[in-house]
């Protein structure tokens, strides 16, 4: 039963938008065309997972969700419990670890990397499809979604890499 109750978490989601008024959109990376799904199962896993600490509380340094978690917090304990993959550090270290996705190689499951502080790879989540990510923002303080095509997010993609085969 929580698998439905998580995919309808995640489909109720998609109906809200992560964009900041008044600000203008970036070029949107390039996404897989059609309904991409994780070539590993593993990153299935990691993706309902992740869409399972929606509105988790936000904590700088924070590994877990009890605590609270930031960034690369979240991604370090989905990975861990839902894939077994130890990764962590820094969100510029998570994605020294990852292997580089390019053009439409990106699937439900890789991390997605931006330059929020004026510094390379400063923050980090994972994409669930359909350009979305979720992640550990410390602005609205809980994990949410927000959409990797526009809005504040979009304008700073740097990147996305992926920690499965």
């Amino acid at each position: 039963m929580r698998p439905t109750l998580l995919l309808l978490a995640f489909l109720l989601s998609l109906a809200g938008c992560g964009h900041l008024a008044g600000t203008a959109p970036a070029p949107a990376p390039v996404l897989p065309a059609g309904g991409a799904t994780p070539a590993d199962p593993r990153a299935h896993e990691v993706v309902l997972f992740a869409l399972g600490l929606m509105d988790t509380g936000y904590r700088f340094g924070g590994k877990n969700p009890a605590a609270g978690l930031d960034c690369s917090g979240m991604v370090s304990y989905v990975f861990e419990n839902a894939a077994g993959l130890k990764i962590g550090g820094s969100a510029a270290d998570i994605a020294r670890q990852g292997r580089p996705v390019n053009g439409d190689g990106l699937r439900p499951g890789d991390l997605v990397f931006f330059n929020t502080r004026n510094q390379p790879r400063s923050h980090v989540g994972i994409y669930i499809g359909a350009g979305r990510f979720v992640h550990a923002p410390s602005s609205n303080g809980k994990v949410r979604t927000d959409s990797l095509t526009s809005g504040w997010f979009a304008a700073r993609f740097e990147e996305a890499r992926t920690y499965f085969d």
